[in-house]
């Protein structure tokens, strides 16, 4: 049995990755329908090896009769046609912020919490967390459930394409003029990022800390434990695609290393690359393209009890964005949940 799948968003660089996603993946589809702004309609897009769609406008798409939709067109555009599509019977994942600490909307990362789509029937819309809080839930679930988290410390390294093709395109930009003496311009970031850090993604709260860093610590309390204290700094990294995170966490019960590294070893969506040697460790460059979280650099904390540290890195594209929220739809085909129509 196949479905009928929207992809909205598809000319970003997010929605252009779930429609490879979904092509890689044999997803089981019918007919599929590739959706963006007016701008961008009749623009072709391939599916897979042989097809070619062409967008259709948004705006006026009817999502009847439709089984499923991905969305990731930005939150405004979401919190105006999820609705819509949910309305009209359709299944929403939607990749944006928009619904994510909506208390009837689940937050799913199917090798973390895949029990919680079965409460997607009130709303028919599933959020998709935050690229940077996916990667580390799915490493800490394992350890989690047997040690127990109580305390996350956090700093990510997260790439240009976090903020979307314009984001890449300053960073090249940029370290091409850099060589050629073009003053740089910065419009997507607050400061230059070609060979330059920029501890800010997202707007400052009033406590501090950068919306980023409130999703993370929220997000992961929804999704893995309320009771998970987390404090992140988040920080933008001239690299194109691949988000890393230094991940310090204290548990409830004493850490046995032999017996976290088992731990991830067997997780689902998890690749342990932990060599104590030169090279012996995952880096950006190394998981884009990938679907894997990947951790490296596991080693006791000795600075407080039952502590452990690793370094974890993901394609934030992928399992990020487009492979978790197309591994949400595979999991609702699994749980009998995707044909159910809610009156």
């Amino acid at each position: 049995m196949g479905y009928r799948v929207a992809v909205v968003g598809a000319t970003g660089a997010v929605g252009r990755e779930i429609i490879k996603t979904l092509a890689e993946r044999n997803f089981p589809i019918d007919e599929i329908a590739i959706l963006a702004s007016h701008r961008s309609v009749g623009h072709e897009i391939s599916f897979g090896e042989k097809r070619v769609l062409k967008v259709q406008n948004l705006e006026t798409f009817d999502f009847t009769g439709w089984d499923l939709a991905l969305f990731s067109p930005g939150a405004a555009i979401s919190a105006v046609h999820a609705p819509r599509a949910a309305a009209a019977g359709c299944i929403v994942i939607d990749n944006t912020s928009q619904f994510r600490m909506d208390h009837d909307v689940p937050l799913v990362v199917p090798e973390v919490n895949a029990d919680a789509l079965k409460r997607f029937t009130k709303r028919r819309i599933i959020a998709n967390p935050n690229c940077s809080t996916i990667q580390m839930v799915v490493a800490l679930k394992p350890l989690h459930d047997e040690f127990t988290a109580k305390r996350v410390v956090v700093s990510t390294y997260q790439a240009v394409s976090g903020a979307g093709k314009e984001g890449m395109d300053e960073l090249f930009v940029q370290s091409k003029g850099s060589f050629v003496g073009d003053p740089p311009t910065s419009e997507q970031f607050t400061k230059q990022i070609a060979f330059n850090v920029i501890p800010h993604i997202d707007r400052f709260m009033d406590d501090g800390a950068t919306k980023e860093e409130w999703k993370m610590a929220v997000e992961t309390r929804k999704i893995l434990d309320p009771d998970i204290a987390v404090i992140a700094t988040c920080v933008r990294v001239p690299v194109f695609i691949g988000h890393s995170e230094s991940i310090v966490v204290e548990f409830e019960e004493p850490v046995d290393l032999e017996r976290a590294r088992q731990l991830l070893r067997d997780a689902p969506g998890v690749v342990l690359h932990d060599h104590r040697e030169d090279g012996g460790y995952v880096t950006p460059i190394d998981c884009a393209g990938e679907d894997a979280v990947y951790v490296s650099r596991l080693r006791i904390d000795p600075t407080v009890p039952n502590g452990l540290a690793f370094w974890c890195v993901s394609d934030n594209l992928r399992k990020g964005a487009a492979l978790n929220a197309v591994q949400i739809a595979e999991a609702l085909i699994a749980l009998d949940l995707l044909a159910e129509k809610v009156a």
